[in-house]
């Protein structure tokens, strides 16, 4: 957790590394990380950064170094994030005056991305220069979209604000993510492909760990983590641990702790993460300590140790709401001065 918080700007911003560049997404799960850590003021730093950078029509820029925008265009997976670090961090650590504030952010963002969504139930990865959303879905993405929707419609229950129709899109995206892989562009040779609809929560159970197995062999060095892309002899420390988070969300906690374990060959000594390792050479490439790759072993650890609400995050997927269910189980009452459901 130092050697995120290291990286983090005084004005709160929290790029790959100082200096570096800074995408919404990856913020968001740096954030989480410091959250876990107990730096839950650097965790609302970072979150009101992005918040003052968001758009009217709830979009963030793909990208920024110094905080101008250097990659402007529309992604939904950016839009949306936000949700699951603020649920992560009522979890950790409940902060009325926090969720109350960014209540509004989460909400233009989840909006945009129901606006993007596609007729087969999937999202637009992004939208065109004329604002319309482009036909392409990319699963990974559409996978993070369903845990943040879930997660916002957790926060919706929070703050008395049911939003009926992110309840209707995550059902759709859903069923999309779990039975029409024809409605995602074909990035099978990428890991996170692999995973991320475990670690999500859209596939659960049997069906879940039949998901891993299938997968294993192509994507999985012994001793050393998972592959970024099958076909490359390249291992990296952020899919190695987002792996195990979905490994534990499948009831297989020892395989996550050896996956955990086996990145460890990536730590560097002050405790930051190099990216990954080109094992075929014995190099690390890129040349880079990432904040994201830190805060994937840091969730991951979390998920594995349990004992917080925070934790269920990623190992338990039933402990969201499901699609069609205003509040989670065990949720607070709404939020006071906020309207009633």
């Amino acid at each position: 957790m130092a050697a995120i918080a290291a990286e983090q700007a005084p004005d709160g911003a929290l790029p790959w590394f100082r200096g570096g560049q800074l995408d919404p997404w990856d913020s968001v799960e740096a954030a989480m990380a410091l959250q876990v850590g107990g730096e839950h003021g650097r965790a609302a730093a970072a979150y009101r950064w992005l918040a003052a950078r968001q758009r009217p029509d709830g979009s963030l820029a793909a990208e920024y170094r110094g905080g101008v925008e250097t990659q402007p265009g529309v992604e939904s997976n950016h839009a949306g994030y936000l949700a699951v670090g603020l649920w992560h961090g009522w979890l950790s650590r409940p902060d009325e005056a926090l969720v109350a504030e960014l209540w509004p952010v989460v909400r233009r963002g989840l909006d945009l991305v129901v606006r993007m969504q596609l007729g087969s139930g999937a999202v637009s990865w992004a939208l065109r220069p004329d604002g319309t959303p482009d036909d392409t879905a990319l699963l990974t993405g559409n996978a993070s979209l369903f845990q943040a929707l879930r997660c916002g419609i957790a926060l919706a229950g929070l703050v008395g604000e049911p939003q009926p129709d992110w309840e209707l899109a995550v059902t759709d995206l859903g069923e999309a993510l779990r039975t029409d892989p024809g409605a995602f562009a074909d990035r099978s040779r990428w890991s996170m492909d692999w995973y991320y609809p475990v670690l999500a929560g859209a596939v659960t159970g049997e069906a879940a760990r039949a998901r891993l197995a299938a997968g294993w062999d192509r994507f999985v060095v012994p001793g050393l983590g998972a592959r970024c892309v099958a076909d490359r002899p390249w291992v990296t420390g952020a899919e190695t641990c987002e792996l195990a988070l979905a490994l534990v969300a499948a009831g297989q906690p020892e395989a996550a702790r050896e996956q955990v374990a086996a990145m460890q060959h990536l730590r560097d000594d002050d405790g930051s993460y190099w990216t990954g390792l080109v094992y075929a050479d014995d190099a690390r490439w890129p040349v880079e300590r990432t904040t994201w790759t830190a805060a994937a072993v840091v969730l991951a650890v979390e998920a594995l140790a349990g004992g917080t609400p925070a934790s269920t995050l990623f190992a338990d997927p039933t402990a969201l709401p499901a699609p069609g269910a205003a509040e989670p189980t065990g949720s607070a009452a709404p939020l006071p001065g906020r309207a009633q459901p």
